[in-house]
């Protein structure tokens, strides 16, 4: 299906989008709650997106079929499935780093949409393919990296770690643009030249939870 709200989710899929996402057209707020097993290592994370008044009207002038101004169960369903398609091809805007390293994360679970004081929402949680143990410094966060979307945190208590161990530290880092910029030049110049539609380098920009542990624990 792609109609107006084709146009939106091409805010998700559409790579050609790059262009034109100089800067964001969608904005959402997010949380995200990184959970932490007796064993000390990460069992989960859950993501809450809630996204800005004009782009959730998008959605539900789409998607309300019956026209009562309000989306049912099934026309949730239909716009988290949507999006849950959509987002594959982009890890579903997860960052997950192990000492720099990207960390690989399974499909999440399908996706769940609701509509809540005129905003719509999804919520989604996945897990590491493979065992992801609390060691060095291990990052989270979450982008866009056409640009297109904003996702971010309005208060650094939106990321929580459930049961942090004692010898792990968090951090929250909201990394300033230029510095960003200055920091990552030859990287981004190369990449960009590369594939300009196709590297993740925008991470960079990305607020982020750091978890910094001991050899000790």
């Amino acid at each position: 299906m792609r109609t107006a709200f084709g146009a939106m989710v091409g805010t998700f899929v559409t790579a050609s989008c790059f262009a034109a996402a100089a800067h964001p057209h969608v904005f959402a707020e997010a949380r995200l709650d990184v959970a932490v097993g007796q064993n000390g290592q990460v069992e989960a994370l859950r993501h809450v997106w809630r996204f800005d008044d004009l782009f959730s009207s998008t959605v539900l002038l789409e998607f309300d079929r019956n026209q009562n101004l309000e989306l049912d169960a099934n026309e949730l369903q239909e716009v988290a499935d949507i999006v849950f398609g959509s987002l594959a091809e982009f890890d579903y805007f997860q960052i997950v780093t192990v000492d720099g390293r990207d960390v690989e994360m399974q499909p999440p679970s399908p996706f769940i949409a609701d509509f809540v004081d005129s905003q719509l929402i999804i919520l989604f949680e996945s897990r590491p393919v493979k065992p992801l143990e609390l060691k060095g410094l291990v990052g989270f966060g979450v982008y866009d990296p056409t640009f297109y979307t904003a996702i971010d945190f309005a208060e650094d208590s939106y990321l929580v770690v459930e049961n942090l161990p004692d010898h792990c530290t968090r951090e929250v880092i909201r990394p300033d643009p230029e510095e960003a910029i200055a920091q990552n030049q030859q990287t981004l110049t190369d990449a960009f030249f590369n594939d300009p539609a196709g590297n993740d380098l925008s991470k960079i920009f990305a607020t982020r939870l750091e978890i910094a542990c001991s050899d000790n624990g």
